[in-house]
């Protein structure tokens, strides 16, 4: 081959490589939306997101900024509102944590349209256009917090079921999960599921009311923790009722330590941040998209054995 001809391949080569590869950004802002401030799940959530913010930056040579638009209180009107102005102000991602799914599908899909990639963690929208979802299965959940407290129960008894807000779709499933775990055991006897508002003080209420109203309930399976949050929500005498709860917060550990509460399943909360910032730089960044839609995140059992071990993770894992 002629020496004109190689130069003229090596420079159609060369033109061809630098013209597929698109110059990346140094700088990404990434809007996280969890379902409320005072939720200390969601304070975990953003420390993590935070700390994912710093150490991926630093790793991939990048400026990350977190910009937290989450509501004070559980309101799906406000996240779909809050994921519009972030679109508006030009954020590179999204994170959200969805209260209410039908709500979300909407301001999801005009953020993906308008070029704004989206990760769902904790609560998905299932319908919508997100690239991945980051959290525990829903039905394994709801299925593993009902088995634990059968055991504990030995298998037979009367149980209540504590669920939270109706619209959520991941506890919907939760529920589901719990509901079909129950069926194999033919002693054991739901007497009802009770939705409540997401908050400490409503949701150890609705527990006092339950047991009030049905003293002879001897099993909680608590797919979320809520009540919790809250000292002397269990008004029974430890042991004589068993509770398998979902999420092992700092306040719950006590619950653990009293003997009213024999197993939390902890969410890894801390993480929901943290990954979600590493799928959408992944997404934004790279241009990777996740290997799977669902991104399953296992539950850590703690019980008395375990709980100060646990314990020093909250160190980490809240603001400071």
């Amino acid at each position: 081959m002629k020496p004109s001809i190689l130069l003229a391949l090596f420079i159609s080569v060369g033109l061809g490589s630098s013209t597929a590869a698109p110059a990346q950004k140094k700088s990404y802002t990434i809007g996280l939306v969890a379902k409320s401030q005072s939720n200390p799940v969601f304070q975990a959530a953003r420390v993590g997101a935070e700390d994912a913010a710093k150490e991926l930056g630093k790793k991939h040579g990048i400026t990350l900024k977190i910009d937290w638009r989450t509501p004070n209180d559980e309101d799906a009107q406000k996240q779909a509102e809050a994921i519009e102005q972030l679109v508006l102000s030009g954020v590179d991602g999204i994170a959200v944590s969805c209260s209410d799914a039908n709500k979300l599908t909407d301001a999801i899909n005009s953020a993906v349209k308008n070029g704004v990639p989206v990760a769902t963690f904790d609560s998905d929208a299932p319908a919508s256009r997100r690239f991945v979802t980051f959290g525990v299965d829903d039905f394994a959940c709801g299925e593993q917090t009902m088995n634990e407290l059968a055991k504990l129960m030995g298998g037979k008894g009367v149980v209540a079921i504590l669920a939270g807000n109706p619209n959520a779709p991941n506890l919907q499933k939760r529920v589901a999960g719990a509901k079909s775990a129950a069926k194999k055991f033919p002693g054991l006897t739901i007497r009802d599921t009770y939705y409540h508002k997401e908050t400490p003080q409503d949701s150890a209420a609705k527990v006092e009311q339950v047991m009030q109203a049905n003293p002879d309930i001897t099993g909680w399976c608590m797919i979320g923790g809520w009540p919790l949050f809250t000292d002397n929500a269990l008004r029974w005498t430890p042991g004589t009722v068993k509770c398998v709860s979902v999420d092992a917060l700092p306040p719950q550990l006590a619950y653990l330590r009293s003997g009213h509460a024999q197993m939390l399943l902890a969410q890894q909360v801390y993480e929901w941040g943290y990954r979600s910032v590493e799928h959408l730089v992944n997404k934004i960044h790279f241009k990777k998209n996740p290997s799977a839609l669902h991104d399953v995140s296992p539950l850590i059992p703690v019980t008395k054995a375990n709980v100060d071990e646990f314990a020093k993770n909250w160190e980490k894992w809240l603001p400071r």
